[in-house]
């Protein structure tokens, strides 16, 4: 009796093999629960949002249609002015040096008001330099400060980083109808559209000055979308959002340079390269205005 108790507790004594199955098993366990808790966390927060950037408004100055007002208008001259232009006779002279003797000397001065003049003439030229319309801030405009170039390996690189900006290229003028041919999906199968109202268009736009691989590439690129390019101007146009960013990079580099943004900054030129997240424009260099 006492070796059949002593045979059923050998048979139910834990074995080493037990140990182990069981020390698999609990982590198989621990492990499930974990990554099923890390599932449940990833589901329930939802993609990352990008931080979206505070947009930055420029004012710069220019030479438009000039505003209403006394000292930017010209006028022809009023009634008395062109008595004034007449030669005067002898006997006006000596009456006129009569007065002169008698009389307070008087002297007109114009004033920044919409009052319509009823004689004389109240124009005093405009002191703005060329550029969009409106008065503006003592800055250089975007369009005339920014440099954008691009490393690429061939035609193929460069449309793809067109497409990674969502820069779309652009041709007009040449003495045809007053349109823009747009060109997008660049390095795929290019596609075309026309904007029969080109005042209609507000993105900012560069070309290139000088004559080099990638302004072939831009041609090249624009006639595979059906568009005719000799002679005519074409343009890269940005879009909103990546000119935002641009304008956010060049306003945190010229801070840290100690500089004022961006009344201070003569030229910033932006280079685009590949990264992790497939391309990116930095900052190769600032220039500043002599004396900011």
């Amino acid at each position: 009796m006492q070796s059949e108790r002593q045979q059923e507790r050998e048979r139910l004594k834990l074995s080493r093999f037990d140990s182990v199955t069981s020390l698999f098993l609990a982590l198989i366990l621990f492990l499930g629960a974990f990554v099923f808790m890390m599932f449940v966390v990833w589901l329930l927060s939802g993609e990352p949002k990008p931080v979206a950037l505070e947009p930055i408004i420029e004012n710069p100055p220019g030479r438009g249609e000039n505003p209403e007002g006394f000292e930017r208008d010209f006028e022809p001259p009023g009634a008395e002015e062109v008595e004034d232009l007449m030669e005067p006779t002898l006997a006006d002279t000596i009456e006129a040096v009569t007065d002169a003797v008698s009389s307070v000397a008087a002297s007109l001065t114009t004033a920044n008001t919409n009052a319509a003049a009823s004689t004389s003439g109240t124009g005093k030229g405009d002191s703005r330099p060329p550029g969009p319309k409106g008065e503006g801030d003592d800055i250089i405009g975007r369009w005339e400060r920014w440099e954008l170039t691009f490393k690429a390996k061939g035609k193929k690189d460069y449309a793809r980083q067109l497409d990674h900006y969502e820069i779309e290229l652009a041709a007009f003028g040449g003495g045809g109808p007053n349109v823009i041919e747009v060109a997008s999906n660049l390095s795929t199968t290019p596609k075309k559209r026309v904007n029969s109202n080109p005042k209609s268009e507000e993105r900012l736009y560069f070309s290139w000055k000088l004559s080099n691989p990638l302004l072939q590439f831009d041609r090249a690129l624009l006639g595979a979308a059906g568009i005719q390019t000799s002679g005519r101007n074409v343009i890269r146009f940005i879009p909103k959002p990546l000119e935002n960013k641009l304008a956010n990079m060049e306003k945190e580099y010229c801070e840290s340079k100690g500089k004022q943004f961006p009344g201070s900054i003569a030229k910033t030129v932006f280079e685009s390269n590949s990264s992790e997240n497939g391309y990116d424009f930095t900052i190769v260099s600032q220039r500043y205005r002599l004396g900011r």
